[in-house]
C-alpha cells in the first residue's frame, strides 16, 4: 500500500485562472493552492453521550471539515447516532466494533477512504479500565480528486496523576506508545507529507512529545500556543494542552480552538459537548 499526501488542485487552479499559456494548469502555482480542513475532538464517552453526539453530529453535517477526527466514540449505538446525522460525510473508518469501538477512534471525511487500518498500542504499565478501549491508531488513506492523503487519528493512555517526569510511571507509558505510533508510522509505506492529530494526554511542551517529534520529523503546526484544550475544572484550573495536529513541515496550517461554549441539546437543555475543546485546522502546500 501507498500512503501519501497530495491534494489534487487543478480544477481550483482552473476555475481560478491560474494557468499558463500552453493550456495547462501551472506546476509552479498548483501546489499552493491545496486547502484542506480538519478538526479533531474527543467526544467523552461518559454522562450524556448520546445526547451530546446527536447535538455534535448536526453541527458536523452543516461544518466546513474535510475529515473529522474523533475520540472516545466508545458505543456502537453512538457511531450508529453519529452516522446517521452527518449524511454529508459519505465516507467513514473506525476500527472493529465489537464489543466496543476500537480505540472509540471514528473518522468521518467528505472523500472517499480506499484504505483504513487499526493499529492498536501494546498494554504497558499499570493496571487500568482504559485497557477495555484497546487504544490505539486509525490510519486512513483518503482520495481526493485524483491525488491521496493520509490522516492517522489516535488517542494515547491518560496520565492519571498529570505528571509528565521521566520516572512517572503513566508518562513511561505515555513515551512507549509514542514510540509505537513512531515505528507504526516509519514504515516505508507511510510516506510524507501525513497528518497524525488527537487526544495525545501529553502537553504540547513535554520532553516526551518532543522525543516523537525529533524522531518522526513532524511538526506541531501549534507550537508556542500554550492555551489548554481540556476544559478547566476547579479541581485542575489550569489544564496544559493535551490535543494535538501534529504535520509534516512542507504543510502549514492555522488552526482555532473549537467547542468551547455550551450547545442545546435535543431536549432543550444545554452542555458542554465534551471536557476537551475541539481543534481546526485549515491546511495548505
Amino acid at each position: 500500500m501507498i500512503w501519501i499526501l497530495r491534494v489534487a488542485a487543478s480544477r481550483a487552479a482552473t476555475r481560478t485562472g491560474l494557468v499558463c499559456g500552453c493550456d495547462q494548469v501551472c506546476t509552479a502555482r498548483r501546489w499552493v493552492l491545496l486547502s484542506f480542513r480538519l478538526l479533531t475532538f474527543n467526544t467523552l464517552f461518559r454522562g450524556r453521550s448520546r445526547a451530546r453526539i446527536a447535538a455534535l453530529a448536526r453541527l458536523l453535517d452543516g461544518s466546513s471539515y474535510d475529515v473529522v477526527c474523533l475520540q472516545e466514540v466508545i458505543s456502537p449505538l453512538n457511531l450508529a447516532i453519529l452516522r446517521r446525522s452527518t449524511r454529508s460525510y459519505r465516507y467513514v473508518a473506525h476500527g472493529p466494533l465489537m464489543p466496543l469501538v476500537h480505540g472509540g477512534l471514528v473518522l468521518l471525511s467528505r472523500h472517499p477512504i480506499e484504505r483504513r487500518l487499526f493499529h492498536r498500542y501494546a498494554f504497558t504499565g499499570p493496571p487500568r479500565r482504559e485497557r477495555l478501549m484497546r487504544k490505539g491508531v486509525l490510519l486512513v488513506r483518503v482520495r481526493v480528486g485524483d491525488r491521496h492523503m493520509t490522516i492517522a487519528n489516535t488517542h494515547l493512555s491518560a496520565n492519571m496523576t498529570d505528571d509528565w517526569t521521566p520516572g512517572n510511571p503513566y508518562a513511561r507509558v505515555e513515551a512507549d506508545e509514542l514510540g509505537q505510533l513512531a515505528a507504526f508510522l516509519a514504515h516505508p509505506n507511510v510516506t510524507a507529507p501525513l497528518i497524525v492529530a488527537g487526544d495525545f494526554n501529553v502537553p504540547r511542551d513535554s520532553p516526551i512529545l518532543g522525543d516523537f517529534l525529533a524522531t518522526t520529523g513532524l511538526v506541531d503546526v501549534m507550537a508556542g500556543d500554550e492555551e489548554t484544550t481540556y476544559r478547566p475544572t476547579p479541581e485542575l484550573p489550569f489544564p496544559k494542552p493535551i490535543d494535538q495536529v501534529l504535520a509534516t513541515p512542507q504543510l502549514s496550517a492555522t488552526t482555532e480552538l473549537v467547542f468551547k461554549e455550551h450547545v442545546r441539546l435535543a431536549d432543550g437543555s444545554a452542555a458542554y459537548l465534551s471536557d476537551h475543546y475541539g481543534i481546526g485546522a485549515a491546511f495548505s502546500l
